[in-house]
């Protein structure tokens, strides 16, 4: 039997929430992060529950977070995957198991102040939003390694894609369920939330908030200035989805209709040549560089109907997630903690 979510109370309570936090090599972090979520959340007006999932660490998180979810109560579910998939899986296999109206999610190194959720969830209701982003204006990170880099992206991400905010790095936001479960996420997607969330509501809806950060206090940072690199990839593949995802065909045919432009061109050019002033063409390198984009043109030209092919398989075969749980808390057995 599968559980509900709880709906929104009458009586001026709060829609039922679920707190999802993604953890890899944290287990000095456990349990003053489960306390401090707690304690963040002991006046929220409304049932809301805690997801810890266990990212594959090898330090002992998993054991911990299931030590303390024994002492705490239902309210506080584990999820342990079988290995290190990636912080982008942590998160959706937190969302699917959610059984919240809203979702929020944070980090667990504890620089994050769970203690801003519900305030989060106060504003993102009285602004009508689907997606409430936390924004670190002082943010407690080096300067060189975290924070120039992550301004340089933050700008970059936002003129391409045109959702413009000023952290989309901040792991603490709050969102409708029905919307994020709408969003799939892969690879390295959590970097770009915002902007895959504004592929299924409007721009309008996504807004953000300052929020508090505190400098680390325990264990190490898993992230590093090779980041910079990866968000540029992750960047091009998010355009590229967000404009042509489901019609590929288009993004490919366009090049391959241009490249057939510009190779039927050179060729015109060569025929005249040829034909009108009787001049040989065979040792041009004119003729080999339209050849080259001549057979391009058809290649982009069947790739894009290769790609529509599987696009339309895609979206047939139903939805997968690319990653797999070694142990679960019972989700019949999950329980809600009361609010205030």
């Amino acid at each position: 039997m599968t559980t509900s979510p709880v709906s929104e109370s009458a009586d001026d309570g709060r829609p039922s929430l679920s707190v999802v936090i993604p953890m890899y090599q944290e287990i000095d972090n456990v349990e003053p992060m489960v306390a401090r979520v707690r304690q963040g959340l002991a006046g929220y007006r409304g049932p809301w529950e805690l997801i810890c999932v266990d990212d594959g660490s090898r330090d002992g998180t998993g054991e911990r977070l299931s030590e303390v979810a024994e002492r705490t109560g239902p309210h506080l579910r584990v999820i342990r995957l079988r290995r290190n998939f990636g912080q982008t899986a942590a998160m959706q296999a937190g969302f699917d198991a959610a059984r919240g109206e809203l979702i929020a999610t944070l980090d667990g190194d504890l620089q994050n102040d769970p203690a801003d959720i519900p305030r989060m969830v106060d504003e993102l209701l009285e602004r009508d939003l689907d997606l409430l982003q936390g924004w670190r204006r002082k943010r407690q990170d080096d300067l060189v390694m975290r924070k120039i880099p992550s301004r340089i992206a933050n700008r970059l991400i936002g003129k391409v894609t045109g959702v413009a905010l000023h952290d989309y790095g901040c792991s603490l936001k709050v969102y409708r369920a029905e919307v994020i479960k709408e969003v799939t996420l892969l690879g390295e997607m959590h970097r770009f939330i915002p902007v895959w969330v504004a592929g299924v509501t409007a721009p309008q809806r996504i807004g953000e908030t300052e929020v508090a950060h505190q400098a680390r206090q325990f264990g190490v940072s898993k992230y590093g200035i090779s980041r910079t690199f990866r968000v540029v990839l992750d960047l091009i593949s998010a355009f590229f989805f967000l404009r042509f995802g489901s019609r590929p065909g288009h993004f490919f045919g366009s090049i391959g209709i241009l490249f057939g432009l510009l190779g039927g061109l050179m060729m015109a050019h060569l025929l005249v040549v040829k034909f009108a002033l009787g001049e040989n063409i065979g040792d041009r390198p004119l003729l080999f560089v339209a050849i080259l984009f001549l057979v391009a043109s058809v290649q982009f030209l069947t790739t894009g109907v290769l790609s529509e092919l599987m696009t339309r398989t895609f979206y047939a075969s139903g939805e997968r997630t690319h990653h797999r749980i070694r142990w679960q808390s019972d989700p019949h057995a999950a329980g809600w903690s009361e609010g205030a």
